[in-house]
């Protein structure tokens, strides 16, 4: 996951020795949501991506990771959902493709699109991490990290 690698662009950037000296903790929280596909490059391709989901499933993983600048102390954990959809019409897709949204997010899948919602089956896991980040798992990590 990118997390790691974003979190060691951050640091060398940010004046942890300050943060040392402070009464309060800092934070620094970088999170990645990844999925096998990336922005679709076509409406084409975004038809072809939305069709595959249909009657079928898509996955994501994301990963959070929490560095506590005053001590150093980090940790890193990833969360996986899986969406599975009922048989997604030929309508619902070209409704999709003419209004465009879905041309410019991973995947071309947007799960809380009113026009897709009815044509989610399950969501195991949770919607906040296929938004990008987890939040349980971003609160646990914090108190983790505190």
């Amino acid at each position: 996951m990118e997390t790691s690698s974003q979190a060691e662009a951050i640091l060398p950037k940010l004046p942890v020795g300050h943060y040392k000296m402070d009464a309060e903790p800092t934070l620094l929280i970088t999170s990645d949501q990844s999925m096998v596909r990336e922005k679709p490059s076509s409406k084409e391709e975004a038809r072809q991506f939305i069709k595959d989901y249909s009657g079928g499933h898509a996955a994501t993983v994301g990963s959070v990771i929490v560095t506590n600048l005053k001590t150093g102390f980090r940790k890193g954990e990833w969360d996986k959902v899986e969406i599975y959809f009922h048989d997604i019409p030929d309508e619902i897709v070209n409704k999709l493709i003419d209004e465009g949204t879905v041309l410019y997010v991973a995947g071309g899948l947007i799960i809380e699109h009113p026009l897709i919602v009815p044509f989610v089956k399950e969501v195991v896991g949770t919607t906040d991490s296929v938004m990008g980040l987890p939040i349980a798992l971003t609160e646990k990590l914090i108190n983790e990290a505190l």
